[in-house]
This record gives C-alpha cells, sequence and structure tokens, in this order.
C-alpha cells in the first residue's frame, strides 16, 4: 500500500464516519431521555435519501402518507388520552401539533416536487418530510411504554423497524435509487481530490456537531433534555414535560437520520433495507461511547468509518463482520469493569 493509496483510505473513512457519527449521536440523545435503543434510526436515512432522489425526479414520495399515517395515528391516541377532559383549547393544540404540520407539509410537497426546484430545496423538503415523523412515532409506539423496561422498549423498537421496513419496500420498490450531488465543486489536496459532496458531508457533520452542543448548553430546551437524560424523575419534579422531551429527542433524531440520507444519497445507491446496516454501524460507535458520551460517540464513528474503508481493502468479503468485531472487547472490558446493580423494581 502507497500513500496515495492509504490517504484515499481515510478519506473514505472519515468520509463514512462523519455520516455514523450523526446517527451515533442520535442513538446516544435517544437513548439518554428515553431508555429507547432507536433501531428504526436506519429507517430515517433511508427515508431521507429515497424521498430526495423521488423529488430529484419531480415525483411525490410515498414517505408524505407515511407522514400523515403517522400524525393521524398520533392524533387518534391523543384525543383518547384526553378523551374526558377535551376543550377547545386542547383541540387548537392538538391540531397545531398534529394537524396542520403534516397536511401543510404534504401540500408543499405535492406543489413543489413537480416543479424540480434544485438540489437544495429538494434537500430540505426531504428533512422536512422525514423530520416530523420522530416525534409521532415516538407517541405512537413508545411513550404508551414510557415506564416500561429497556428489554420492552427495545422489542418496541425492533417492530417499529421491520414496519417501516416493509413501508419503505411499499413505497419504493426493491430497486435502488440515487440523488444529484448537493456540491459539484471540489479540490485537490496533494494528490487527493476532495469532492464537493464530501465537503457537504464534512461541513454538515461538523456544524450540527456545533448547533447540538450551543443547543444542550445554551438553550432552554436543550437543558430540559439534559435534564431528563440524567434523571427522568428529577425533572418530571421540578416541572419538566418528560414526553415533550422525549418527542422533541425524537424530532432530532430523525432529523439527524434524514440529514444523514440526504447526505449519502448522491453518493452511493440506497435500497428501502440499507439503513439497518447504516444504523448498526452508528450504533457500533454509540455503544463505544457507553450510550452517554457525545464526544467519544463520535470520535468512535470516525474509527468505525476508518476501519471499514481499511477493512473493503483488504478483506472486502469480511468487511462487515470486521466493523462489528469492533464491538465485542469493548463489551467485554465494560462487563469486567463495570459495578454490578440491582435492577429497579
Amino acid at each position: 500500500m502507497d500513500t496515495t493509496i492509504l490517504l484515499f483510505l481515510l478519506q473514505d473513512g472519515v468520509t463514512n464516519g462523519a455520516i455514523y457519527a450523526l446517527l451515533a449521536l442520535a442513538l446516544v440523545l435517544v437513548f439518554a431521555v428515553t431508555r429507547v435503543i432507536l433501531v428504526p434510526q436506519g429507517e430515517f436515512v433511508t427515508c431521507g435519501a429515497l424521498t430526495l432522489a423521488m423529488l430529484d425526479v419531480g415525483r411525490v414520495p410515498g414517505t408524505v402518507g407515511l407522514l400523515v399515517v403517522l400524525a393521524g395515528l398520533a392524533l387518534a391516541i391523543e384525543v383518547w388520552s384526553h378523551r374526558r377532559r377535551l376543550s377547545l383549547k386542547l383541540a387548537r393544540r392538538l391540531a397545531f401539533a398534529f394537524v396542520l404540520p403534516p397536511l401543510v407539509i404534504a401540500a408543499l410537497t405535492w406543489w413543489l416536487a413537480p416543479l424540480r426546484l434544485g438540489v437544495l430545496p429538494q434537500a430540505l423538503l426531504a428533512i422536512a418530510i422525514v423530520a416530523p415523523m420522530g416525534p409521532y412515532l415516538y407517541r405512537v409506539a413508545f411513550q404508551p411504554l414510557a415506564e416500561a423496561s429497556v428489554l420492552v422498549l427495545l422489542i418496541a423498537a425492533v417492530g417499529a423497524h421491520f414496519s417501516l421496513t416493509g413501508l419503505c419496500l411499499l413505497f419504493f420498490g426493491p430497486e435502488g435509487m440515487r440523488a444529484g450531488p448537493l456540491l459539484t465543486t471540489g479540490f485537490t489536496a496533494g494528490p487527493i481530490p476532495v469532492s464537493g459532496q464530501s465537503i457537504a458531508i464534512y461541513l454538515a457533520a461538523v456544524g450540527l456537531m456545533a448547533g447540538l452542543y450551543l443547543f444542550f448548553g445554551r438553550t432552554l430546551l436543550g437543558k430540559a433534555l439534559r435534564a431528563t437524560a440524567v434523571n427522568r424523575l428529577g425533572a418530571r419534579l421540578v416541572g419538566v414535560r418528560t414526553a415533550l422531551s422525549g418527542q422533541l429527542a425524537f424530532l432530532i433524531a430523525a432529523a439527524m437520520g434524514a440529514l444523514s440520507g440526504v447526505l449519502i444519497a448522491p453518493v452511493t445507491t440506497v435500497f428501502y433495507d440499507s439503513g439497518f446496516l447504516i444504523g448498526l454501524k452508528g450504533f457500533v460507535a454509540a455503544i463505544v461511547g457507553g450510550l452517554v458520551s457525545y464526544p467519544l460517540a463520535a470520535a468512535a464513528a470516525v474509527f468505525v468509518g476508518i476501519v471499514e474503508a481499511f477493512a473493503s481493502f483488504w478483506a472486502s468479503s469480511f468487511k462487515e463482520i470486521i466493523v462489528f468485531t469492533i464491538i465485542i472487547p469493548v463489551l467485554l472490558v465494560r462487563s469486567l469493569t463495570a459495578t454490578h446493580t440491582e435492577d429497579e423494581e
């Protein structure tokens, strides 16, 4: 292996690692706030990528219908849970939360999709379609189980994953899709050409990480999420609405997944089930971070991307096995060093 190949592999690894870092941060956030291991995080990536690919050819994606259906189910659950104290004020709040957003997004998509306004407006529209699915999915599948054990929440997450995968197959079919690049310009760093799409991935990853740092450190909502992550009961006692915290965490996770899908759609062919493997690699990085440390999870994600790049070069048939093997020594060390605590009743 010469220096040029080494640099190419490092660039490829860092590019993939930036995507895995976004997913790992989303997984850590959701688990810290809700105790949900968000298995369907990869489906948000798939929906984002395939939604952009369909918008790129001027077609209305099926995810618009999924958004409306999820919002309708969430609205029905909210109405049923508040059936004994319905009022005009509550009806107005529910309309603003569960009726107007999906209908406005659906109307905009039906109007703008055939116009093919360009890559950036289409990317923003794809994220706008997928991101609200997060809080609606939380309200339908996870909020009723908020006090259940982690195992029950994991089973619900696996069920949500299979459901969304089947719906992606229904909406997009078994054929893979790609979208046009977000940036077409690039530059050369020594012997290595850096594409515009790689630049877009780096800028998006760094910008989003910086935005999350400011959000959690400087805003009231961010501090409420941190409080919920540290002590759910204590946060509730001081007035933090933990249900709203869960919905906000899922909104951020879905937006990050959709952004990841938008970023990878121009560089690789995405199939209806591609998100699962991508999400698993983000999960490996999140596990290395102990599902609590954001910086460690981001660093681990870059490491996972680099390992995957070199494994593709040396043993492409076993690259997935090599990547997932990283988790074994981490779990072994944690099992030997962690102190045992009894499960709460």
